[in-house]
C-alpha cells in the first residue's frame, strides 16, 4: 500500500509541476505522469505502455463519438441562431428581469452537449448585446452566464469529461443526467440568489467589438430587449440539437429501470438512447436546422469562417465537419491520456485496498470524490484530466466509500467546478470574451463558480445521506 500511495503522490506532482510550472502540454504530462506512476508499481515499461494505450483506447472508445457528434452540434447551434432564440425566450420568460439568467439558462444548456470554451465563445457576444441595450451590469451578466456554461459542463454528460467519468465508473448515464441537472441547477440558483448583488455593483463596459452599433433601450418594455434578427428558429426546435440526445439516454435508462428485457420498447429505446446514437440525432437535428433557416446559416458560417461558401450540403458536411475536427482534437487526446493515467492506477494490485484505508481515517466516504475532484481541478486546471484522475483514484474504493458510481461522478463534477485559476484554458477564454481583467475573472469566474461548487457539493451529500442518489 505505501508503494501504491508514493505512485500517486509522486505521478501527481510531478503532473502538476509539468502543467504548472513548465507549462507542459498535458498530453506529455500525462504520459510522462503514467510513466513514473507504473514505474513506482513496479511494472516495466513495457507493461506500463501496454496499460496506457489500453486506458487510452478504452476511453476513446468510449466517449470519442460523442466529443465529435458534440462539435459539430456546436456548429449548428451557432450558424443557425439557435443560441439567440434561446436567449430571446429566457428574455420573454423573465419580462426583461434578471436578464443575466436570460443569457444564464441558454448556456446552461447549450453547454450540456458543447464544451465550456465553445459555448463561451457562442455566448458572450449575446451577453455584452444585452448588457449595452439595457445599461445591465457586466459583472453580473458575466458571473452568472459563466457559472451556468461552467455547471453543465462539469456536472452533465453527455458534455466529454464527466461523460468520461461516469463512463470510467460503471454510472448509469440517465441517472448522472438526472442528478448532474438537479445539483448543478440548485447550486446556479442559490448561487445567483446569494451573490446577484454583489456581482450588480460591477458596471464595467462589454467588449466593444461586440457592441459596435448597440445602442441602450430606453423603453421599459422586454420586447424592446429582445434580439431582433429576421428568421430565427422556434426555441424549441433550436433547443433540438441539445435536448434530444438529453432526452433519449434518459428515456433509455428509465426503460432499462421499469421495463422488462427483451420488451419492444425497451429494446428501441436502448437503441436509441445508445449515447454515440443519441449524440448523431443531435447531429442530425442540426443539419435540418440549418436547412430551414438556409440563408442564415451559410451567412454565418461564411462571416466566422471568412470563407464564401454558397452549398449549404458542403458547410454541413464537410465545413462543419471540418471545424467539428479541429476543436474535438485536442479535448479528445487528452482525454484518452486521462484514461491511461487512470487505466494504470486502476490495474495496481493495491488499489482495492486505498478504499480501506481511506475509511480507516473516519472521513466521510461520500466527500472522497468530491475532495479529490477539487483538489485535482485546482492543480492540473482542465475539469477533463481533474475528473479523470479523480474517478481513476475512486473507482477501486467505490465499495468502501459507501455510494454508488452515480453519486461519485456527480460528486467529482462538483468538486471540479472548485478553485479554477490561471492554470484552466476556461478562466482565460472567459477574461478574453467577457472583456475582464484578472481582478474580475477571479471574482467571477474563480469565486462565484468555487460558491457553487460547494453548494453542489453539499446538495449531493444530502441527497446521498438520505438514499435517493
Amino acid at each position: 500500500m505505501t508503494q501504491f500511495v508514493l505512485a500517486i503522490i509522486i505521478s501527481i506532482a510531478v503532473l502538476i509541476f509539468m502543467i504548472v510550472k513548465l507549462n507542459i502540454h498535458p498530453v506529455i504530462s500525462l504520459f510522462v505522469g503514467s510513466m513514473i506512476a507504473g514505474s513506482i508499481l513496479g511494472n516495466n515499461p513495457v507493461t506500463t505502455i501496454t496499460a496506457i494505450a489500453n486506458g487510452f483506447g478504452s476511453t476513446l472508445g468510449s466517449i470519442g463519438m460523442t466529443i465529435i457528434f458534440g462539435s459539430i452540434i456546436a456548429c449548428s447551434i451557432r450558424d443557425s441562431g439557435a443560441a439567440k432564440s434561446m436567449v430571446n425566450f429566457f428574455i420573454k420568460l423573465f419580462h426583461g428581469k434578471n436578464l443575466e439568467l436570460s443569457t444564464g439558462m441558454a448556456a446552461y444548456i447549450m453547454s450540456i452537449p458543447v464544451f465550456g470554451d465553445v459555448t463561451t465563445v457562442l455566448i458572450s457576444p449575446l451577453c455584452a448585446i444585452i448588457s449595452k441595450r439595457q445599461n445591465k451590469p457586466m459583472g453580473q451578466m458575466a458571473s452568472f452566464t459563466i457559472l451556468a456554461l461552467n455547471l453543465t459542463h462539469s456536472m452533465v454528460p453527455p458534455t466529454p469529461g464527466i461523460l468520461a467519468v461516469a463512463v470510467l465508473l460503471g454510472a448509469d448515464l440517465g441517472l448522472v443526467i438526472l442528478w448532474g441537472i438537479v445539483c448543478s441547477f440548485i447550486a446556479y440558483i442559490v448561487t445567483w440568489l446569494l451573490m446577484r448583488k454583489w456581482a450588480g455593483k460591477d458596471y464595467y463596459p462589454p467588449k466593444p467589438e461586440f457592441v459596435e452599433g448597440v445602442e441602450e433601450v430606453k423603453s421599459n418594455d422586454y420586447h424592446d430587449l429582445l434580439i431582433k434578427e429576421d428568421n430565427l428558429p422556434n426555441v424549441l426546435f433550436a433547443m433540438s440539437p441539445i435536448l434530444v440526445p438529453v432526452i433519449l439516454i434518459a428515456l433509455a435508462s428509465f426503460a432499462d429501470m421499469t421495463m422488462a428485457e427483451g420488451d419492444a420498447v425497451r429494446v428501441l429505446l436502448d437503441t436509441l438512447g445508445n449515447r454515440n446514437i443519441a449524440m448523431f440525432l443531435g447531429v442530425v437535428f442540426g443539419w435540418l436546422l440549418a436547412v430551414a433557416h438556409k440563408d442564415k446559416a451559410l451567412a454565418n458560417y461564411n462571416l466566422t469562417s471568412g470563407k464564401n461558401e454558397k452549398s449549404l450540403f458542403t458547410m454541413m458536411f464537410n465545413g462543419w465537419v471540418s471545424e467539428a475536427l479541429e476543436v474535438a482534437l485536442i479535448p479528445l487526446i487528452v482525454t484518452g491520456f486521462g484514461g491511461g493515467f487512470a487505466q494504470i492506477i486502476k490495474d495496481a494490485p493495491a488499489a482495492g485496498e486505498l478504499g480501506d484505508v481511506v475509511a480507516a481515517t473516519g472521513f466521510p466516504g461520500l466527500l472522497v470524490p468530491f475532495v479529490i475532484g477539487a483538489v485535482m481541478e485546482c492543480a492540473v486546471g482542465s475539469r477533463t484530466t481533474a475528473g479523470m484522475t479523480a474517478a481513476g483514484l475512486c473507482l477501486p474504493m467505490l465499495d468502501s466509500l459507501g455510494i454508488s458510481a452515480v453519486a461519485c461522478t456527480v460528486m467529482i463534477g462538483a468538486g471540479t467546478m472548485i478553485v479554477s485559476h490561471v492554470n484552466d484554458s476556461g478562466w482565460w477564454v472567459s477574461q478574453s470574451m467577457f472583456n475582464m481583467d484578472m481582478t474580475r475573472t477571479f471574482k467571477y469566474n474563480t469565486l462565484v463558480g468555487g460558491v457553487a461548487g460547494v453548494i453542489a457539493g453539499i446538495v449531493g451529500a444530502i441527497f446521498i445521506t438520505i438514499g435517493v442518489m
